[in-house]
């Protein structure tokens, strides 16, 4: 049990950083160590990573950085499509799970690393960002508001589903890249999201024959939300730009360690 425990709290530091990557670490790491098969895995992970997000999005209520409405908003929506993902998932060898898995990561990382620099807020001119209103610290809910936010919580919740990783690394970078909302946040908002589309994702995977060994899933799941508060500690103390850069290189190599298994098989 000891690499559970290793594991989950590396897990829930990366995602108490970034609002993501647990699962992006959490399922190669269990595929690896484990021997296990990415459909094997992907529970197990989504489960810890739910566990550790739900610690983090409380942690975020308490500071007042979860845009609830937007969560309750992308997790409504990215629910029923996280059981399209887990179909999707039973159906694809693991060869083609682990190409998919390192292509979307190839692309996050790339439009991450393009939209490090600082957000600023949008003049007149700039409509496109999603902006936070000054007065009242919320979002201007327009139709465009609805359908990007709806949007953002559709496709994290096929991809948690797909390839049972959380989705924050979606929402993280779509939200920094269409909305104001600062990085710790996104983060806060992230984690919101992928607790409940996580135990949605969890849910799903149940129901399609996942088996879960509890105790191996207890231990990951303990030390993944530990390592989650120790990571939103540490990130106070960081940059949001070195954050984003971060976890941009965290993404391009898990990528790479797929690619080359997938090209090796």
């Amino acid at each position: 049990m000891l690499f559970a425990l290793i594991i989950g709290l590396v897990v829930g530091a990366v995602m108490g950083l970034t609002g993501a990557g647990g699962g992006i670490i959490a399922v190669p790491a269990l595929v690896e160590a484990m021997g296990w098969q990415m459909q094997q895995a992907m529970p197990v992970a989504l489960l810890a990573v739910t566990a550790g997000a739900l610690v983090g999005a409380v942690e975020g209520f308490r500071k007042k950085l979860v845009r609830y409405r937007a969560a309750i908003i992308m997790a409504l929506v990215g629910m029923p499509l996280t059981s399209a993902g887990v179909l999707v998932a039973h159906q694809l060898s693991q060869t083609w799970l682990m190409a998919v898995f390192a292509g979307i990561l190839l692309v996050v990382a790339v439009r991450l690393i393009n939209g490090s620099a600082p957000v600023t807020a949008p003049t007149s001119n700039a409509p496109a960002l999603l902006c936070i209103n000054t007065a009242t610290g919320r979002f201007d809910w327009t139709l465009t508001t609805s359908v990007v936010i709806a949007s953002i919580g559709g496709v994290a919740g096929f991809i948690t589903g797909l390839l049972g990783v959380g989705g924050g690394f979606v929402i993280v970078p779509m939200l920094r890249r269409y909305t104001n909302v600062s990085m710790h946040g996104a983060v806060a908002t992230s984690l919101l999201v992928i607790a409940l589309v996580g135990s949605a994702g969890v849910g799903s995977a149940v129901l399609h024959g996942a088996v879960i060994p509890l105790e191996f899933t207890a231990f990951f799941m303990v030390s993944s939300a530990l390592g989650m508060l120790a990571g939103r500690q540490i990130a106070r103390h960081l940059r949001e730009d070195t954050i984003q850069r971060a976890f941009a290189a965290l993404l391009v190599l898990v990528a790479l360690n797929f690619a080359y298994r997938v090209a090796t098989v």
